[in-house]
C-alpha cells in the first residue's frame, strides 16, 4: 500500500475523545525493516570522544520489539544496564530503491518517536563478541509513538528539538540540526542497499545524554517513566516494569 494516499474522510470527523479513555497504539506496528543509525548526533560522539563517521553506521532491531504510547517495559533478565536513546524516526511512505538524494522527501510519509532501548552491558566484546542485535532486540525494546506527523506538516526535520527524562529529570536535550548524516541522505544510501517498503522505519541516531556515557552511569530501574519529546511531533511515555 502507498502511504502516501491518505484514506478518505470519515463521518464525525471533529467528534473529541478524552486521551484518557482509549488506547492508542503504536502508529506502525508490523514494518518489514527496523533500520537504525548509530553515532548520527555530534553531542553523542563527542561524549564518547569518537569522530564524527564518514559514512553512516547502521544496525537493526527486530520489528517484534515495537511497543506503543504508555506501553510497559519489562526489563530483561539477562541484562543489568538496560539504557534510554530517544530518537527521531522516518516512516517510509512508498517503495523506495535507488532514490537520488534530491528526491528522498518524495518517499517518506512522515516521522514519530522511538526509543532505542539498549542493554549495554550486551554491546561489549566481553559479552556476545560486541555484537549489537540482541542488545537492540530484546523484548520491548522500541516504545514508538505517539503518531505520525506527516512530512506536509514537518518540511525540515533538521530544525526540531528532540528531549528525553527519566522521573521528571531531563537527560538528553538537543536538536536535530546536530545529525551528521542527514535524513534525505540516510533514505538515499538505505535505498541503494536495499528496498525500502512502506511502513519500514528508520531510527535516525540519539543525541548525547544516554546513561551509559553519564558519570556515575545510570540505567533503568523498574518504576522509571521515561518521557521522550520532539517539536511537532509530540510527546512519547514509556513504562518501566
Amino acid at each position: 500500500m502507498d502511504m502516501k494516499k491518505r484514506p478518505k474522510a470519515v463521518e464525525k470527523q471533529n467528534e473529541v475523545y478524552d486521551v484518557n479513555s482509549i488506547k492508542l497504539l503504536a502508529p506502525i506496528t508490523k514494518p518489514d525493516k527496523v533500520i537504525c543509525v548509530g553515532l548520527n548526533y555530534k553531542g553523542h560522539c563527542d561524549e564518547q570522544n569518537k569522530p564524527y563517521p564518514e559514512q553512516p553506521f547502521f544496525f537493526s532491531k527486530f520489528p517484534s520489539t515495537i511497543i506503543g504510547p504508555g506501553d510497559g517495559l519489562s526489563l530483561p533478565a539477562k541484562s543489568k544496564a538496560v539504557d534510554w536513546e530517544v530518537e527521531l524516526t522516518v516512516v517510509v511512505g512508498k517503495k523506495a530503491k535507488n532514490v537520488p538524494v534530491e528526491q528522498a522527501y518524495d518517499y517518506i510519509f512522515g516521522y514519530t518517536i522511538a526509543q532505542d532501548i539498549s542493554a549495554r552491558d550486551w554491546q561489549t566484546p566481553k559479552r556476545n563478541n560486541g555484537q549489537w542485535l540482541f542488545a537492540k532486540s530484546m523484548d520491548q525494546f522500541c516504545p514508538l509513538g505517539p503518531a505520525i506527523t506527516t512530512s506536509d506538516v514537518i518540511r525540515d526535520p533538521h530544525n526540531l528539538n528532540i528531549s528525553c527524562s527519566i522521573n521528571g529529570l531531563e537527560k538528553q536535550n538537543a536538536n536535530t540540526n546536530e545529525l551528521i548524516h542527514r535524513v534525505d541522505k540516510l533514505v538515499s544510501y538505505l535505498s541503494e542497499l536495499t528496498t525500502l517498503l512502506p511502513g519500514d522505519i528508520i531510527l535516525t541516531g540519539t543525541p548525547n545524554g544516554v546513561g551509559v556515557f553519564r558519570n556515575p552511569r545510570e540505567f533503568l530501574k523498574a518504576g522509571d517513566t521515561i518521557v521522550s519529546e520532539i517539536s511537532s511531533i509530540g510527546t512519547l511515555e514509556t513504562k518501566v516494569i
